[in-house]
């Protein structure tokens, strides 16, 4: 045994040996510096495959000897041969043979040792090559993925082994979520901000829907539908107490001014619409309770200033209604603003100084608390004999609008109190956690697959990763073992 010890140890001898006769023989032959980076970084892998292998020999064979104790008291039996075990690691694929228990020949082995000690995971690919897989999946396409791990690594998943390990990885996220400490108190501000908004994701039809399904379309039937996926987010933030002046003045330049408070401790959050007769509820509902929890864990006295901040969709302010209760209302007003742009370019050309006008006098009357006086204004202008229909009805749509959430539009109490009234937070995670990932050409997803990517999304970008795969570890060698690997 020590023998072939001292033997692995010198194989890797041996590698670190020829890296070094490498960067001799680049040096005489003026190679550039990146050639000589790839070479080095080839043997180097080979030196980590073949050190990582040295330490699996070192650990033993996992004999326990001919039987072993299971749980409940029944004796397990040791195999009649080693049993292989692949392990993929970053550096390539190891050996591993072990010796395994079982009640009998053939049945389920409930023991092995050597897993234990080296605190082998459930499957066959290290825990850091699930991360930087995972990363990367993040990110892009699955095939890119893997595509992008294999021409850096040499070894990758492939595409479906690597579809499966992000749903697996997922599915201690919601505990993980359930189980975060609340920010500390003295970190937060005095508003707490709740914010919502829906993004669709396109959606695989079901295989006996395609089946079903005529090799031509008909006209207007597309080929996939979406599903809703809801993002929410809570944070809180320092009063901000701004003049209708000042929301111009951004307004006009486009950005925000350079004193205005950060939000703290952002938290969002993503559920997938579900079917009712399958899960039992739906992606708002899901989400809204996780918002409201996480209203109550930060503002348990209710002593700071809720908001809620969202657009005009029904549905999301009744779930605020049902699930969360005595926030301030206040409708986001880029999306008030996107009504009022519509209506001048009825009457004014886009891009023009009169549509600009056009909005700038409306959009201060707004700002000053005259929603009733605007929306009194655009009825007026419905007698303008020379508005189509079309026109006719982006006016009433944008009257019907401003009627509808009236109470949710009194900025000039929510500037003088402090209050943001834009939604930047809902809308900008829509885009970071949904679009740029599960818009990208030609994808379709499953329930199950969109709700692990937008999960695993979510938490990489709440700055969760890693604790987060320190959680998923320490669980899954919990349930394997009993205990964490040593």
């Amino acid at each position: 045994m020590i023998l072939s010890q001292e033997r692995g140890f010198l194989k890797s001898q041996e590698v670190f040996g020829v890296l070094c006769d490498a960067v001799l023989r680049a040096g005489e032959k003026s190679q550039r510096l990146d050639e000589v980076e790839r070479e080095l970084f080839a043997q180097l892998m080979e030196l980590g495959r073949s050190l990582m292998q040295e330490f699996v020999n070192r650990a033993g064979e996992g004999n326990a000897g001919p039987t072993q104790k299971a749980d409940d008291g029944a004796t397990l039996h040791r195999s009649a041969k080693r049993q292989p075990r692949r392990y993929l690691s970053i550096f390539g694929e190891l050996a591993i043979a072990r010796w395994v228990y079982a009640r009998r020949v053939g049945q389920k082995i409930e023991s092995a040792p050597l897993d234990q000690k080296l605190g082998l995971p459930d499957s066959d690919f290290s825990y850091v090559l699930q991360d930087w897989q995972q990363r990367m999946c993040l990110k892009e396409s699955i095939h890119e993925s893997v595509t992008s791990l294999r021409e850096l690594l040499g070894v990758a998943p492939s595409e479906r082994a690597a579809e499966v390990m992000n749903q697996q990885m997922a599915e201690r996220a919601e505990s993980f979520r359930y189980e975060q400490p609340r920010p500390p108190a003295n970190e937060e501000e005095q508003i707490l901000v709740v914010t919502a908004d829906g993004k669709g994701v396109p959606m695989r039809r079901p295989l006996e829907e395609r089946v079903r399904s005529s090799s031509r379309r008909g006209k207007g039937e597309k080929a996939n539908k979406k599903q809703m996926a809801y993002v929410g987010a809570v944070y809180s933030i320092a009063p901000f107490h701004r003049s209708a002046d000042d929301v111009m003045d951004e307004l006009r330049r486009r950005e925000q001014a350079a004193d205005r408070p950060s939000p703290q401790h952002k938290q969002v959050w993503v559920e997938m619409t579900m079917r009712d007769e399958e899960e039992g509820c739906t992606g708002q509902e899901m989400l809204f309770a996780e918002l409201a929890v996480a209203c109550h864990e930060r503002n348990p006295k209710r002593r700071k200033d809720l908001i809620c901040l969202m657009d005009g969709e029904k549905g999301l302010w009744a779930m605020r209604r049902e699930w969360i209760k005595g926030a301030i209302e206040i409708l986001d007003l880029l999306h008030v603003l996107e009504r009022l742009w519509a209506v001048a370019h009825c009457f004014h050309a886009e891009k023009s100084r009169e549509a600009e006008d056009f909005v700038n006098h409306r959009l201060r009357m707004l700002l000053e608390g005259k929603v009733g006086y605007v929306i009194g204004g655009l009825r007026r202008l419905l007698a303008t004999p020379s508005l189509n229909a079309e026109r006719r009805r982006t006016i009433h749509g944008c009257i019907r609008y401003y009627d509808n959430n009236r109470d949710r539009m009194k900025y000039d109490e929510y500037l003088a109190a402090g209050y943001p009234i834009g939604s930047g937070v809902a809308e900008g995670a829509c885009r970071h956690v949904v679009k740029d990932r599960m818009e990208q050409t030609g994808m379709r997803w499953t329930i199950n697959g969109a709700q692990a990517m937008l999960h695993l999304r979510a938490i990489y970008l709440n700055g969760d990763w890693n604790p987060y795969l320190n959680y998923r570890i320490e669980a899954e060698q919990t349930a394997l073992y009993g205990q964490t690997a040593a």
